[in-house]
C-alpha cells in the first residue's frame, strides 16, 4: 500500500460535529490530507432508522473512494459508527476507524462509581452501546441521557446562547442528582458544547472526549500499514457538505478556526 501515502484521509460525520475529531487529527498528523464531508442535510442522524443512516454512510464512503481514493476512513459519527461501521468495514478494504463514547476510561478513572453519558438515542439503544455497558456495570452506575436538540443548536452555531444552555442544563441535571463525577461526550457535536457542559457540571465532574485518542488511533493504524505520509509539505483540508453551501462555509470557517471553502456534496 505504499503508493497511498499520499492519498488523503476520508472523515464524514452526520454534520459539523465530526470537525471536532478531524481538528484533532489535523494537529496530530499535519502532513496528512484530509476530506470532510459533512452530511448536513440529513443531521441529526440519532433520530433516523438504522437503515437510512447504514445508506448514507456507504453512499459516502463510495464517494471518498471513489472520487477521492481515501487511504483510510474515519466514521466521525457515534451513530454512524454503532450503525454502521460493520458494513462498511465489510465493503472496504482500508481501515475504517470509527468513534465510540469513552466509557472505559471514564469509569477507570471514577472515584464515585458512577458515571454519566449523553448521546442520542439511536446510540445508547445500539446493541454496541448496550453490550460495552454491561461489561462494567459490575463496578460501575452507567446513568445514560438521551440529548434531543443539541445537534440541531450546534448546526446551526448556537454554542453559547441561553437557549442551548437551557437544554444542557435540563439534561444534566437528572445526572448531576444521581451522583456522577464524569461526563462521557457520547456524540461529536457536543465537543462544541463542552464550555457549557463544564459550566453547568461544574469543577468536580470530569469531561471525557475521545478525540484525541481517535487521532492517535488514526496515526497507529496508518503507521502499522505503512501508510503515514512523509511529505513535509502541510497537508491540505477540503470541505464538503450536503447542505447549503453559503451557510456551511459559515459553520466551517467559525469552527475551524479560518476562513474555508466548502464544496457542494451531492450524493
Amino acid at each position: 500500500m505504499s503508493d497511498m501515502t499520499n492519498n488523503p484521509i476520508g472523515i464524514f460525520d452526520s454534520g459539523i460535529g465530526g470537525l471536532s475529531i478531524a481538528q484533532q487529527i489535523r494537529q496530530a498528523l499535519p502532513h496528512e490530507n484530509l476530506i470532510y464531508l459533512a452530511d448536513s442535510a440529513y443531521a441529526p442522524y440519532g433520530d433516523k432508522p438504522t437503515g437510512f443512516i447504514q445508506q448514507r454512510s456507504s453512499k459516502l464512503a463510495q464517494f471518498l473512494l471513489e472520487q477521492h481514493k481515501v487511504k483510510a476512513i474515519v466514521v466521525a459519527c457515534n451513530t454512524a459508527t454503532v450503525s454502521a461501521i460493520d458494513d462498511l468495514r465489510a465493503q472496504c478494504s482500508i481501515p475504517i476507524i470509527g468513534v465510540e463514547p469513552g466509557i472505559k476510561p471514564a469509569a477507570t478513572d471514577s472515584n464515585s462509581g458512577i458515571i454519566g453519558v449523553i448521546a442520542t438515542t439511536c446510540t445508547l439503544n445500539s446493541t454496541s452501546f448496550q453490550r460495552l455497558s454491561a461489561q462494567l456495570s459490575a463496578k460501575t452506575t452507567i446513568a445514560t441521557q438521551p440529548c434531543p436538540g443539541l445537534v440541531e443548536q450546534v448546526e446551526s452555531l448556537q454554542l453559547h446562547n441561553s437557549n442551548t444552555e437551557q437544554l444542557v442544563r435540563k439534561y444534566l441535571s437528572p445526572l448531576i442528582a444521581k451522583g456522577i463525577d464524569s461526563i462521557v461526550l457520547g456524540c461529536t457535536h457536543y465537543a462544541f458544547l463542552e464550555p457549557i457542559i463544564r459550566r453547568v457540571a461544574g469543577p468536580d465532574v470530569s469531561i471525557i472526549n475521545t478525540a484525541t485518542a481517535i487521532s492517535k488511533e488514526v496515526g497507529r493504524r496508518l503507521e502499522a500499514l505503512q501508510l503515514l505520509n512523509h511529505s513535509k509539505q502541510l497537508g491540505r483540508d477540503v470541505f464538503w457538505s450536503s447542505s447549503d453551501t453559503n451557510f456551511a462555509y459559515k459553520q466551517f470557517s467559525q469552527l475551524w478556526g479560518h476562513n474555508v471553502d466548502v464544496l457542494p456534496l451531492k450524493v
